[in-house]
């Protein structure tokens, strides 16, 4: 197993068995993530060695306008997409193995989680991982201790409310709060 074949087969959004080659590859690639967020998150770095750091991390180019405070936390990185002028504040946790695509001028508040990963609901097949993608579009906020769970899209224009829990999709221009998350106000733009 390589990294191309691991993200081929995680686009395919099919389960992994336990103790599959797999999935003991996505552990392999968890120790790796390890190693770059301690670099990452245990010394100070300028913006620039926190770009180059992050690069390294998702294994593709960033836009020089993105923007991270660390902490950072993710338990395999290479499955992360960032557009331009990307902010993420400090102690989230990305779990992308089932991909996360962070579209343009994104907002991501303070400890953040954007989960990718369920386990199966039959308790003999539990060990057993099913990914669903993450997709944040253009001009998204995600306040503050939200989470973003698997196989959600945030629309465009979208606010999800400090410590919200997104089960579902959010369409365009809404904000949304709660547990789970609903539409609690529609955002005028002065789009026709």
């Amino acid at each position: 197993m390589n990294l191309k074949e691991f993200l081929n087969y995680m686009k395919k959004q099919k389960e992994i068995k336990a103790g599959t080659e797999i999935h003991q590859y996505m552990t392999k690639l968890a120790n790796d993530a390890m190693r770059i967020t301690c670099k990452l998150n245990n010394s100070y770095n300028n913006p620039k060695k926190v770009q180059k750091l992050f690069f390294r991390l998702i294994n593709k180019p960033i836009d020089k306008t993105f923007c991270l405070f660390p902490p950072f936390y993710t338990d395999c990185g290479k499955n992360i997409t960032i557009g331009r002028n990307v902010f993420i504040n400090s102690c989230c946790h990305f779990q992308d193995q089932g991909k996360i695509t962070i579209k343009n001028n994104v907002l991501i508040g303070h400890n953040v989680v954007i989960a990718t990963l369920n386990h199966n609901q039959n308790p003999n097949e539990r060990a057993s991982i099913l990914p669903k993608s993450v997709i944040i579009k253009d001009h998204v906020w995600i306040g503050s201790n939200s989470t973003i769970l698997p196989g959600v899209t945030i629309n465009e224009g979208a606010i999800v409310a400090a410590g919200s829990v997104v089960t579902k999709n959010v369409e365009k221009n809404t904000i949304v709060a709660g547990n789970p998350a609903k539409i609690i106000k529609y955002i005028q733009t002065g789009e026709k």
